[in-house]
């Protein structure tokens, strides 16, 4: 099995064309301990090639192809999974292809999860003095809305549950990801509840860490459009009811 440290999950559906292969290419020649797993989600152009082509460039650029587009979520699921089962690394995270998170995040995410025993740091998209978090504002407002209405449904502070970067502790990826989704958009929220599920809140509150991210922007092509807001309530309302009964959850 391999030695590396980190390895990054990376879920590709027709990226062909956004897919900057160049900056996984440059990061991972700078930073020997982490390894990207493109995951090819069934697309429909030659976003397989491209990443075949890419995976030639380094040992550590590496292709997991899902025939069957199934969706981001599984996408990543099935990326966690592979690495947790097939690598010898300590830290196994996911990051959206368009680098809307930039890779000089990555180092910060594992740096603070090892220098201070978290086993899992997620980015938080803020908007504050010195930092180039760019959001569109009616994007940023309903985002807003939509992590606090999570944050009471889990009962934690957390302030952003959907920014596409997150890193955690190999061994917590079985039970927080070794079970489909029932969501489709909101697995970020059902981790979370897997996580409270499994170890329970105080665990949560003391474990995860949210990570202000120094740079973030909406990049255009996002799949996520303004409508899917509006399907949040059922989809949380899914989770409550699977996961976040008093008999579930351990204190």
């Amino acid at each position: 099995m391999n030695e590396q440290r980190t390895v990054i999950v990376v879920p590709c559906y027709n990226e062909s064309k956004r897919l900057n292969g160049d900056a996984f290419a440059r990061f991972v020649e700078k930073n020997e301990g982490v390894t990207f797993l493109f995951v090819n989600d069934g697309s429909a152009d030659n976003t397989l090639e491209v990443l075949r082509a890419l995976s030639q460039r380094n040992a550590r650029l590496q292709v997991l192809d899902i025939e069957q587009n199934g969706g981001k979520a599984e996408a990543v699921r099935q990326g966690m999974l592979h690495a947790a089962g097939n690598t010898n690394c300590q830290y196994i995270g996911f990051w959206d292809a368009d680098l809307a998170t930039p890779l000089s995040e990555i180092p910060r995410f594992i740096g603070i999860a090892a220098n201070h025993g978290y086993n899992a740091v997620t980015g938080l998209r803020l908007l504050r003095l010195g930092a180039r978090v760019r959001r569109k504002k009616l994007r940023h407002y309903l985002g807003r809305c939509f992590a606090t209405a999570a944050s009471v449904m889990l009962g934690l502070p957390v302030y952003d549950t959907q920014c596409g970067a997150k890193l955690y502790s190999k061994d917590v990826v079985p039970a927080l990801f070794g079970e489909r989704f029932i969501t489709r958009w909101l697995f970020d929220v059902e981790i979370l509840a897997r996580y409270i599920v499994a170890y329970g809140r105080n665990a949560a509150t003391n474990n995860i860490y949210e990570h202000p991210v120094f740079a973030w922007e909406d990049v255009a092509g996002s799949r996520l459009k303004f409508h899917d807001f509006f399907k949040a309530p059922m989809e949380m309302l899914k989770i409550k009811r699977k996961y976040l009964k008093k008999k579930n959850i351990k204190e």
